[in-house]
């Protein structure tokens, strides 16, 4: 049986940053964020990134979503090299990703309506797929229900809602494309423990509604157990090991995965 083409395929991702240099004299340095990374994540599922903080994560999320340009490699979503996109083309592509950012207070326009904050994605697309105003209106009142919230909420702001609702917005904003695929960067990391639960069952619910593919960016390895299908670890810009998360959470073979599993705190009654 043949293996279906991946939705999206990352390969041999390099990332290099140049640093300030320590004295006038002395060479630049260089950060190696990524060195070589290589993923494929099929439609429909859930692949799951975790890796402790500076272990090239969210660079890796910033270069899927063509927000950071690569030193080398490539990222194909259904085939098409994002890289190799014209500017014109890449826009009209971008209806097919989107992102979920960590901080939902953070990622929301405080100045906006929640109307106008949702539909920013439907208004950025390459004609001939910019709906109408009114037809924009309709989607977003659609997306708010989708995610659970109400059309009364349309002409609110930000500072009105709660920290899960306004993640709640931040992922109507995501789907309001329709998207293949979403980014979602530490989605619950900044939500009380309480509505973390809330928020993910909302997101595996629209992948069972929608059939979205997720790429989910975390620390927290019981997150990414309770939504992933697969996952890989990565450490100082490389993946080190990668499997399903019930096999690798419980069997651990890389010494560095063994050191986060190790790390999860556990209740002694």
């Amino acid at each position: 049986m043949n293996t279906p083409a991946p939705l999206l395929a990352v390969e041999r991702l390099v990332k290099h940053f140049r640093l300030p240099r320590e004295s006038l004299l002395s060479p630049p340095r260089v950060l190696e964020a990524l060195r070589g990374v290589s993923l494929n994540v099929q439609a429909g599922r859930s692949f799951g990134i975790v890796g402790e903080s500076g272990s090239g994560k969210s660079t890796l999320a910033r270069c899927v979503m063509a927000l950071e340009a690569p030193t080398s490699g490539s990222v194909r979503l259904e085939g098409r090299d994002l890289y190799a996109l014209q500017a014109d083309a890449l826009r009209s592509a971008r209806r097919d990703f989107q992102m979920v950012f960590q901080d939902p207070f953070g990622s929301l326009d405080p100045r906006q309506s929640v109307a106008r904050i949702v539909a920013e994605p439907l208004a950025a697309l390459a004609a001939p797929h910019t709906p109408s105003r009114s037809e924009q209106r309709e989607r977003v009142a659609q997306a708010l229900d989708a995610v659970g919230l109400r059309q009364s909420d349309l002409d609110k702001f930000p500072h009105e809602f709660s920290g899960g609702q306004r993640q709640r917005i931040a992922i109507a904003r995501a789907l309001i494309t329709r998207p293949k695929l979403i980014v979602a960067d530490e989605p619950v990391s900044a939500l009380d423990v309480s509505v973390q639960a809330q928020v993910l069952n909302l997101m595996m619910d629209l992948q069972e509604q929608f059939g979205v593919t997720y790429l989910l960016i975390s620390h927290d390895l019981a997150v990414v157990q309770h939504l992933c299908d697969d996952v890989a670890v990565m450490q100082g810009g490389l993946i080190v090991e990668s499997g399903r998360p019930q096999t690798l959470f419980t069997r651990p073979v890389h010494p560095y995965t063994r050191k986060l599993v190790d790390a999860v705190p556990r209740v002694a009654f």
